[in-house]
């Protein structure tokens, strides 16, 4: 899609407990044919409950409310998983609905809705929301919770300033950009402080535009939840364990253990990064987990990472295991210090081809969400 982006971010004690990641997407600009329109979504299993993450931007013009309510339809219809248990995005337990959704304000002149916002008197507005009304006719929206419109419309300013639209159409403001979330079959309130029936709760912190990001012609939304989930999953998958003292100039070992419920494959890799990594592709080096066993014995194998491949500069670094089956790293080790290697470094005057290593990762690369 054009213009259209979903990123995920999760803290690095929670990388073992996400799970499943897949992605989607649905072009709806030009019947179809063209990404300027359309969703984007993420979905995972977090501590085994199931989220999902749907990122919106639908048609424009004041006059298009229905087309947007069916462009919805048809992302949601046109958006399936390879997760049999969970298909689609309203079969996830958590469903988050965003983006820039384009609705606008009927009814209501632009001199009253002006003044509305200049007096902070956004409630008289809500009323005529496009989306609002959608949600008192349309049953499924009437699932989707949303924070109070307590903040100004996000749309139409002028660049670089907070002054609404001073052109010749002089569009009238409205609250084109929204955040949105559903819980599947709601479970009675739970007691204080604790997830629901079904293991997970959400509350919402804060929702708020932020006037001053003056580059669009929209003001970013933002929403902080917080998220409380029993965990179906207390453990990770893998568990990785480095085998004496690592240093540069000789080959290392690691340890792992798997879960019984854990099905491997050729496929499967582990990874050496740095303590701050932020992708599992931001590895420095990895190894393929069967192509470099050299032991299993009692459920416990060992894997080799070679000399070749590990940092010459040392420093502190992690281990994680990577599942291609469920497109994430499913296990973490501690910290493992990486001695500086002493030797002077080789000059080689030439290219005599990739090293191992380095054919790897151009024929088979690890993972691709």
């Amino acid at each position: 899609l054009q213009g259209l982006l979903l990123l995920l971010f999760a803290k690095q004690a929670h990388l073992p407990f996400i799970r499943g990641v897949r992605s989607q997407f649905t072009r709806t600009g030009l019947h179809g044919y063209w990404g300027n329109k359309g969703g984007v979504s993420i979905r995972l299993s977090l501590y085994g409950h199931s989220v999902c993450f749907l990122n919106c931007h639908l048609p424009a013009h004041q006059e298009n409310a229905k087309q947007r309510l069916d462009d919805f339809e048809h992302i949601l219809e046109m958006q399936h998983f390879e997760e049999k248990t969970f298909p689609s995005a309203l079969d996830h337990q958590l469903l988050f609905w965003f983006g820039d959704l384009n609705f606008r304000i009927e009814d209501y002149g632009l001199h009253f809705i002006r003044e509305s916002i200049s007096n902070s008197r956004f409630n008289l507005l809500w009323e005529k929301d496009q989306l609002n009304m959608a949600k008192k006719k349309i049953f499924f929206l009437q699932e989707f919770l949303e924070g109070p419109l307590e903040f100004k419309p996000t749309y139409k300013f002028d660049l670089h300033s907070d002054e609404y639209d001073t052109s010749e159409k002089k569009r009238k403001p409205a609250w084109t950009d929204r955040i949105l979330w559903r819980v599947k079959s709601p479970p009675s309130p739970p007691p204080q402080g604790a997830p629901g029936e079904g293991g997970l709760s959400v509350s919402l912190r804060s929702y708020t535009s932020h006037m001053d990001y003056d580059i669009s012609d929209h003001k970013p939304v933002t929403g902080t939840f917080e998220l409380k989930v029993q965990p179906l999953w207390a453990d990770p998958l893998v568990l990785l364990c480095p085998v004496g003292t690592w240093s540069a100039e000789q080959d290392a070992t690691v340890s792992y253990v798997t879960a019984p419920e854990f099905v491997s494959s050729a496929w499967d890799w582990i990874g050496l990064y740095k303590v701050t990594f932020q992708h599992a592709n931001d590895y420095v080096m990895y190894v393929w987990v069967q192509d470099n066993e050299i032991s299993s014995r009692e459920g416990v194998k060992q894997v080799y990472l070679g000399a070749e491949g590990l940092p010459r500069a040392g420093g502190e670094f992690l281990l994680g295991y990577y599942s291609n089956a469920l497109r994430s790293i499913v296990g973490i080790s501690q910290p493992v210090q990486v001695r500086p290697s002493q030797r002077p470094v080789e000059q080689h005057v030439g290219w005599g081809g990739p090293s191992s290593t380095e054919r790897l990762r151009c024929e088979r690369p690890p993972c691709d969400f």
